[in-house]
């Protein structure tokens, strides 16, 4: 029996990984939890899902690998260490070099599951450069419930849905701006509105939004916000990266100042235009339907909910071929970061 570890600091990783704790389940294997952030809501863990409370009981599990849905890991566990994204290329970038994040290569995996040839194309070239990693291309595992059926969507809607979703980056979010043409269209009742937000954002927009909840506006907060972009007709957003997850449903998006706007996004760039293009996002036009399908194909052309089995299997094949890999280059400081936040010291 294979043992795994899932390590988490943010609440939307009991999303990105419960596709794949059923498919280790499903193998025979074993999975359990390590909690590196205040962050998480421990409240949002199951009864079946097993937590490990302590870093030392983690080395003592002695994983076969670990699965991370951000962006660093500890080196000094054991286990090979798997990146798997908390989500897709995105269109956040740093000011010094214009670098998406995204493919920012911090020396912590032995292995990126890349999601689409959108992502696998440059880590093959970065893999290429460092020596020190595979990358396998496996379809995203958050995917597989939107693809499998398992969720259970509801057919009988009297209008239709927006769904608002904002990145927290207080460079780039439009949830400001938003708050009040949100507050008077969901006042009209033609359509239906739901509000998230990234983990991250900022509490007092995040009050803001729900002191404007009424029985047509509704805020939400949860660790499965699958069956809420599947319910949903429209997506209104700005740069948030749930902008690719409900995409790949083929469904439209609205986006207001888009940073790098694109043909699969109708964007507009004034509020005032709001109502008449989600209109225009809803008849779903020809030519933004074709980009869209398009877009999906190239970020995620998985459409058969058995990525998180490709993931297992990739993991296994990095496994065999961890002899041919170069040796990761050691940050010191960064470790020693990590060891005083997880109180490990033992060498």
């Amino acid at each position: 029996m294979k043992k795994y570890l899932f390590y988490i600091a943010q609440n939307y990783a009991f999303e990105v990984l419960r596709p794949l704790q059923e498919s280790i389940i499903a193998r025979g294997d074993e999975v359990k939890w390590f909690v590196e952030s205040i962050d998480v809501n421990t409240a949002f863990f199951k009864p079946n899902e097993q937590v490990l409370e302590s870093i030392e009981a983690v080395v003592d599990y002695n994983p076969y690998a670990i699965f991370v849905p951000g962006n660093l890991v500890p080196a000094f566990l054991p286990g090979l260490k798997v990146s798997i994204f908390h989500g897709f290329v995105g269109f956040k970038t740093r000011r010094k070099d214009n670098l998406n994040y995204h493919f920012i290569i911090r020396n912590c995996f032995d292995l990126y599951c890349t999601h689409g040839n959108s992502s696998t194309k440059t880590f093959q070239e970065l893999a290429e450069k460092h020596k020190h990693f595979k990358v396998i291309e496996t379809g995203y595992c958050k995917m597989d419930p939107y693809f499998n059926r398992s969720h259970q969507v509801s057919t009988e809607k009297d209008r239709p849905t927006i769904l608002f979703s904002s990145t927290f980056s207080p460079r780039m979010t439009q949830a400001p701006v938003l708050l009040e043409p949100i507050k008077k269209l969901s006042q009209n009742t033609q359509w239906h509105w739901q509000v998230t937000f990234h983990p991250k954002m900022d509490k007092h927009i995040v009050d803001a939004y729900k002191a404007i909840q009424h029985d047509n506006l509704s805020f939400i907060e949860t660790d499965q916000l699958a069956p809420y972009l599947m319910n949903a007709d429209l997506m209104l957003g700005d740069n948030s990266s749930m902008i690719t997850d409900f995409l790949l449903l083929d469904k439209p998006v609205v986006t207001v100042n888009n940073q790098s706007p694109k043909d699969y996004l109708h964007n507009i760039t004034n509020t005032g235009e709001l109502e008449s293009a989600i209109k225009y996002g809803l008849s779903r036009p020809e030519a933004l339907m074709q980009a869209i399908g398009i877009f999906a194909k190239e970020t995620h052309p998985y459409r058969d909910g058995l990525s998180s089995s490709r993931a297992l299997d990739a993991v296994d094949e990095t496994v065999k071929a961890l002899d041919s890999l170069a040796k990761k280059p050691s940050n010191l400081i960064r470790s020693l970061k990590q060891r005083k936040k997880l109180k490990y010291w033992k060498f």
